[in-house]
């Protein structure tokens, strides 16, 4: 049964991710950008088998279907909150988005740049995450999460790197000749900093220097949540034209003067790295299968066979909660 349901989430999420693209690239048409190129990332494998040691031993893999930015959300901090219990079952979710829509980091200075009035006009939506980092558009992606428990001994950069290991098996389980950043002369980046898929952190996943897959995280009383946007095809520089321009004072969030000039380069994707762009759900399958061979490749690891169950109540209030204009512009 549950595998029937994933195969009707699959059907639904890529034929709305299609469309996602569609309407984006048509935005895009005037657009002229640059080729990925390699901009001074040193590279580096990574050894898959490190990551055992911070990884739960029992898995649920799940799939949703397309949702709103809010709904969305909700259910990244409802798996969170269940990750409390340090004998919880870490949750790996692949979803879509039902429309269009950028992503605010939780710190991110998101006013000094965006304003209800510009994203409307680009015809975008907007949500804040739960978890860090830079403004990305979604809807030409593949979007993951974990959620999971995390002793407080444990480095959240453990987990970090633990996860993105099964991320970079998945991609390279497609073909993608893809690597870890190690960006030790890369300066830090900030929440008010550039958007997340013009520069690659320490540790997030590029190719060519290029990064494919934008990542955050929000750790918080025992449990990890990790979340990010895996590039089908870029459709990044449409977030310039959903900026604030320094005549767009309609909006009573929108504060500051003249927002400043800002070029992104073209970032690393799938359609450029394969011969012929894979499907959200051949996406969806290949990091599930990275995570079922790494779990299982271990005596006590088991996949569960069964969706998390969500307490549709409290599910309810988070959508609430992060459809309010309050948390949307709280920064």
């Amino acid at each position: 049964m549950w595998r029937g349901i994933n195969e009707s989430v699959a059907k639904v999420a890529d034929e709305t991710v299609r469309e996602a693209m569609t309407f984006l690239e048509n935005r895009a048409e005037a657009r002229d950008a640059p080729g990925v190129g390699n901009r001074g990332v040193n590279l580096t494998a990574v050894n898959i088998d490190s990551s055992t040691p911070v990884l739960p031993a029992r898995w649920r893999t799940m799939r949703s279907a397309p949702a709103s930015g809010a709904h969305n959300m909700a259910v990244d901090s409802v798996l969170l909150a269940a990750a409390r219990d340090a004998h919880a079952v870490g949750v790996w979710r692949t979803y879509a988005w039902s429309a269009p829509t950028i992503s605010f980091g939780r710190h991110e200075a998101a006013r000094a740049h965006f304003s209800a009035a510009s994203i409307a006009a680009a015809e975008l939506s907007a949500v804040r995450r739960p978890t860090g980092g830079r403004a990305l558009l979604h809807g030409g992606d593949v979007t993951y999460s974990v959620a999971m428990p995390l002793d407080s001994r444990t480095p959240w950069t453990a987990a970090y790197r633990a996860v993105n290991a099964v991320l970079l098996a998945a991609l390279r389980a497609l073909g993608v000749d893809a690597h870890l950043a190690l960006a030790a002369a890369t300066p830090s980046v900030r929440p008010d900093g550039a958007l997340c898929f013009a520069q690659p952190a320490r540790g997030e996943i590029v190719v060519d220097g290029a990064k494919l897959v934008g990542s955050a995280v929000w750790r918080e009383h025992g449990a990890y949540l990790q979340h990010g946007s895996i590039l089908l095809r870029d459709c990044q520089a449409e977030l310039l034209g959903a900026m604030r321009r320094n005549n767009d004072i309609s909006d009573e969030n929108a504060h500051g003067d003249v927002v400043g000039s800002h070029a992104l380069e073209h970032a690393a994707t799938l359609a450029g790295c394969l011969p012929r762009v894979p499907t959200w759900s051949a996406v969806a399958s290949a990091l599930e299968s990275a995570l079922i061979n790494h779990v299982t490749a271990h005596p006590d690891g088991k996949i569960d066979d069964a969706p998390p169950i969500l307490d549709e109540d409290v599910l309810a209030r988070e959508t609430q909660r992060f459809s309010d204009a309050t948390w949307l512009w709280r920064r």
